[in-house]
């Protein structure tokens, strides 16, 4: 087949805005163009720029990475500039007539366009493959796009419309191949894992399809991100205890804990319904991670709902936690019915404030698996060490385990016992 050129494809954003360009990236590569991921510089031909649009700061460093790529086009250093994603289906008329260096904006879904704009053909029958942009033992799989919830600070939905799950049987296929390549761990993600099957079979059938693909053949580790608190789908932890290959870990955003700000929020849950949520998954499931996220800043919280989440997050310490500012959104129910007069250098201080204490807790949660024997997964080899992670631990945001580069017979890719000799606060030590 004869080389068509060098497409160099760049993703921001989310994992789930990953998984979009690995598929476009399979296409590519499929007739004959050179393909690379996140080049360090860039200079294909054609530069594909995938872009969030979900809060201030990332709708910037979209913009900044668009511009930067403007330049080049304009100076004939790249030849094609298309732009996809988030932030297009959210400002597709004022990016085209603010940079009109780009050839073409494309929206969320119909970034399979762009083929048809170099006068190639979208193969269908390829819908399922991807061109990995990972490493080869790990993939995200996205089993639905959209959101129903209407929480008041999120601009997700208005980008990506109502809730819409996947087919049940296309997600098994998709897990199949994937694994029949290779693939050994699976993230399972969508905007809203807790919804799945609900609009489409009438049901919430999460565990369901969680114990179906726990059935393939070389499926070693499933791991769950972004559940939504509210109309939990309990069976999903009977799936997650039975099933060794399904991980204990769930990324579930609870955002707050004040009665104030989980109403303001339009979260659909009470405080005494979150403390009941977490004591079932911890009782259901022993020795779970729980990844969590936190919102600061939202307009209305007082000091006194601030010092509620730190006495949450003291009380439950979570295994994983982040914390981000509130980001006033167009669009939103926030934006459109409440001031934001909190201060952005107060936004800051509370975040930082939550993420101190989180730091010492992480800090102790680590130490504390000194001695254990976990079950690791090398990603790569870096300087002194082999870089691995547990069952616990996501690629690219969670701790990693770090094993001596010295020990003889490793691969990248393989599963390995170790026993942690070590810890500090984002790290775990072995042998």
């Amino acid at each position: 087949m004869k080389d068509k050129g060098m497409v160099d494809v760049i993703t921001l954003g989310c994992s789930k805005n990953l998984v979009d360009s690995e598929q476009l990236m399979r296409q590519f590569d499929v007739l004959g163009y050179k393909v690379r991921h996140d080049a360090e510089p860039p200079g294909g031909d054609i530069v594909i720029v995938n872009t969030c649009g979900f809060i201030g700061a990332a709708k910037e460093e979209s913009v900044n990475s668009i511009l930067q790529f403007a330049r080049l086009r304009k100076q004939g250093k790249i030849k094609k500039l298309f732009v996809m994603g988030c932030l297009s289906e959210r400002y597709l008329k004022e990016l085209q007539a603010e940079i009109p260096e780009v050839d073409k904006f494309y929206g969320k879904f119909n970034y399979t366009d762009i083929l048809q704009e170099l006068g190639q053909e979208y193969r269908a029958d390829l819908r399922l493959e991807r061109k990995l942009s990972s490493l080869p033992h790990y993939a995200y799989v996205k089993i639905s796009e959209g959101c129903n919830r209407t929480c008041s600070y999120c601009a997700i939905p208005i980008i990506t419309g109502r809730h819409r799950s996947r087919s049940m049987d296309e997600i098994v296929l998709e897990v199949e191949k994937l694994a029949a390549q290779g693939v050994k761990e699976f993230q399972l993600i969508a905007q809203d894992l807790s919804y799945y099957g609900m609009d489409r079979y009438k049901e919430l059938k999460l565990a369901e399809l969680i114990q179906r693909l726990s059935d393939i053949r070389g499926v070693e580790w499933l791991r769950l991100h972004y559940a939504y608190p509210a109309h939990f789908p309990y069976d999903v932890l009977k799936v997650m205890r039975e099933r060794d290959n399904v991980c204990r870990y769930l990324d579930v955003a609870l955002q707050h804990i004040s009665d104030n700000m989980l109403q303001r929020m339009r979260r659909n849950i009470t405080s005494a319904e979150t403390y009941e949520l977490i004591g079932r998954i911890r009782e259901e499931v022993p020795g779970i991670h729980l990844r969590t996220t936190m919102l600061l800043g939202h307009p209305g919280e007082t000091e006194e709902d601030v010092e509620e989440v730190k006495a949450f997050i003291r009380k439950i310490r979570f295994e994983r936690l982040g914390a981000f500012a509130f980001s006033n959104e167009e669009g939103t129910f926030a934006y459109k019915n409440y001031a934001d007069d909190i201060p952005e250098e107060e936004k800051q201080r509370r975040v930082n404030e939550i993420m101190a204490i989180q730091q010492g807790i992480s800090t102790e949660i680590n130490e504390g698996k000194i001695g254990q024997r976990l079950k690791v997964i090398i990603d790569r080899k870096e300087n002194d060490y082999y870089i691995g992670r547990t069952e616990f631990d996501s690629p690219e945001i969670d701790p990693e385990a770090l094993i001596p580069a010295s020990t003889p017979g490793i691969k990248t890719g393989e599963f390995y016992e170790a026993r942690i000799t070590g810890a500090a606060e984002f790290d775990l030590y072995g042998v």
